[in-house]
């Protein structure tokens, strides 16, 4: 009898085990939730670790050293296939994501249910050559190589933009898709001649020695868009509040970041060891040299911003232009940039 109590304990205790592992991990029972009254389990916001989506980790630090509970769970993710799928195939865990501009575009055009609700950044992207290279202007880069991360990466849009100020074309040049991350030894080993890409994986050939800035975003695109962040519709129909206190989030960090020196290097520091798991002397160099080399103030989606990357875009063959700026931003979220107020936070030293 001893034997056969035993054994029902040990079977009843390992099936509750299994019932809330299975509740752990395929039915999220033991999310953390915000804190107050009609509070919804915390959802998941997609990010790749770049300087364009910066807001997303210090949002998500601020928050949790200020607020002591969850605002959301960011989702690291390794290059934009992953992330792009994860967004369309499971919105009910990441109803949220920053996500390349062109991409959202592309994919409001291909009936995804997606609204652009704030931007991630300005500016904060380069084109890059080899130190030793001759080439110094845009027409210098005829029948080189250049590496871009994708197909619907606005880098693709800032190399066709300065190379139709030049008279050129694509024709010109030879474009190859690269994920960001390997950008840098490419340069390095000559494999290609010139590379574009958010931070801070431009900065780095120039931190390590051998790369040189052909042009600054901020200097040929004024107020250039890379990231945006996106939300599933289904997600502003069922939490709207819930999606506005991201916004808010978003929207005050990047005032936070952008108010002091001292800010962005605390971020550099927070941020690489915490979310990027890179070293914190890249986004020290990057959010410091210069300082208005990636900005995350004035964020909210303007539509002469937009219908200027889907004009781009379509010329360039990249979007069908089969869609309008209602169509893929609901601007209703985004509070004027002149209202937004950085959180009273400063990093314990």
């Amino acid at each position: 009898m001893k034997l056969i109590r035993t054994l029902v304990t040990v079977l009843t205790l390992w099936l509750l085990a299994i019932t809330l592992l299975h509740g752990g991990l395929n039915l999220r029972w033991f999310d953390r939730t915000a804190a107050g009254s009609g509070s919804t389990k915390t959802f998941g916001v997609g990010f790749l670790p770049v300087t364009c989506h910066l807001t997303c980790p210090v949002t998500h630090y601020i928050n949790e050293n200020l607020e002591k509970a969850e605002l959301f769970q960011p989702m690291r993710f390794s290059g934009w296939p992953e992330l792009k799928e994860m967004f369309i195939g499971r919105p009910q865990d990441m109803p949220a994501s920053f996500i390349l501009a062109p991409m959202a575009i592309a994919l409001r055009e291909q009936g995804v249910k997606i609204k652009i609700v704030h931007l991630g950044h300005r500016d904060g992207s380069a084109v890059m050559v080899h130190k030793d290279s001759g080439i110094f202007q845009t027409a210098d880069l005829r029948g080189k190589r250049i590496a871009v991360p994708g197909r619907y990466a606005n880098q693709r849009l800032i190399v066709y933009r300065e190379l139709k100020k030049a008279g050129m074309t694509f024709d010109d040049v030879e474009l190859v898709e690269m994920p960001p991350p390997d950008m840098p030894a490419a340069l390095f080993s000559r494999a290609v001649d010139a590379i574009s890409s958010g931070e801070p994986f431009m900065g780095q050939t120039e931190l390590d020695g051998y790369g040189r800035v052909l042009w600054q975003a901020k200097d040929v695109w004024p107020g250039f868009i890379s990231c945006v962040l996106a939300v599933h519709e289904d997600a502003i129909r069922d939490h709207r509040d819930e999606i506005q206190r991201l916004v808010n989030g978003i929207a005050a960090s990047g005032k936070w970041i952008d108010q002091s020196m001292t800010h962005r290097m605390d971020a550099a520091q927070f941020v690489a060891k915490n979310y990027y798991n890179q070293n914190p002397r890249l986004l020290e160099f990057v959010l410091s040299k210069p300082p208005d080399r990636v900005t995350y103030s004035h964020l909210k989606p303007l539509r002469a911003d937009f219908e200027e990357i889907q004009q781009l875009a379509k010329e360039a063959g990249i979007l069908k232009g089969t869609v309008t700026f209602e169509d893929y931003v609901d601007d209703s979220f985004a509070p004027d940039p002149a209202t937004v107020a950085a959180p009273a936070f400063e990093v314990k030293k």
